[in-house]
């Protein structure tokens, strides 16, 4: 059976506003048991700005628990510079976006990021990573900032529900999906919604129409990369042109050459103006 990959940004979405998939999706990765999880709420993933100039965050999706600890839920698919520092930002406006003016510090409240990365952020074998705030000793600082990251593309090692959830993002058939075989609620509702939405027209079509914005996306950045390498080069050779301009002209000059037969060397080398060749010779 095809399915659509649980790793389309779309469909993970839909996955996560199932409020059984999400509560055990985060009690597996945080270790948070699903007994102390009474609810999870879906919450406005736009971030808030102080002023227009500050940088507006934008979260995958951003749920709160009973206890107000809020959880970014992040699936990225390519890799690109300072992921690192983007999601430190994200993460650092969650912490503090609800914080008023005058409101006392004690309000501010624990906040987890979890990120499922398709790519290798680290060189070791590790899949499941997770940072605190600790000293050089190991010591923990604070509990209230704390990041999960996951590489789907790493070698598994276990059979735990964090490995049976990176083999249900790594799906690529109904038949990789059957393979998974655990008692997990989660899990094996997550693998309903996908083969029942796989099933379904509307979520085809939509699935269709965003793999093609995806392509159109994509032809869009490699025409302005391209685009910029062929002004890069030209710009190249107009600093070369020049830089050569310039070693003649000097060159002539150390060597005695009258200008007359400097403009004529400049004209018939460099295709300039007469005009233009005195102005270089005055410059040089």
């Amino acid at each position: 059976m095809e399915i659509i990959s649980p790793k389309t940004d779309f469909l993970a979405k839909e996955l996560f506003m199932n409020p059984t998939i999400r509560k055990y999706f985060i009690s597996d990765v945080t270790g948070i048991a699903v007994e102390r999880i009474r609810s999870v709420r879906l919450c406005n993933p736009f971030l808030w700005k102080r002023s227009r100039k500050q940088k507006q965050g934008i979260l995958d999706v951003l749920l709160e628990l009973n206890d107000d600890t809020k959880v970014n839920l992040e699936l990225q698919v390519k890799f690109y510079s300072y992921w690192d520092r983007r999601s430190l930002f994200y993460l650092a406006k969650m912490y503090t976006e609800d914080l008023q003016v005058g409101e006392d510090y004690s309000k501010l409240k624990k906040s987890i990021s979890i990120s499922i990365l398709d790519f290798n952020l680290t060189d070791d074998e590790k899949y499941h990573s997770v940072y605190y705030l600790r000293d050089e000793e190991g010591k923990l600082f604070t509990d209230l900032f704390e990041v999960h990251i996951i590489e789907l593309r790493k070698q598994l090692k276990g059979n735990d529900a964090v490995n049976d959830w990176i083999r249900f993002f790594n799906a690529k058939s109904g038949e990789e999906l059957d393979m998974i075989h655990t008692k997990n609620v989660g899990i094996n509702a997550a693998i309903g919604e996908v083969k029942k939405m796989s099933l379904s027209e509307h979520m085809r079509a939509r699935y269709e129409a965003h793999m093609k914005e995806i392509r159109d996306r994509n032809a869009r950045e490699d025409y302005v990369r391209k685009l910029g390498r062929e002004e890069g080069r030209e710009e190249g050779r107009e600093e070369g042109r020049e830089e050569g301009i310039r070693v003649l002209v000097e060159t002539c000059k150390e060597l005695g050459i009258q200008e007359a037969d400097i403009v004529i060397k400049l004209k018939t080398k460099f295709g300039i103006s007469e005009k233009d060749a005195h102005n270089y010779i005055e410059k040089y």
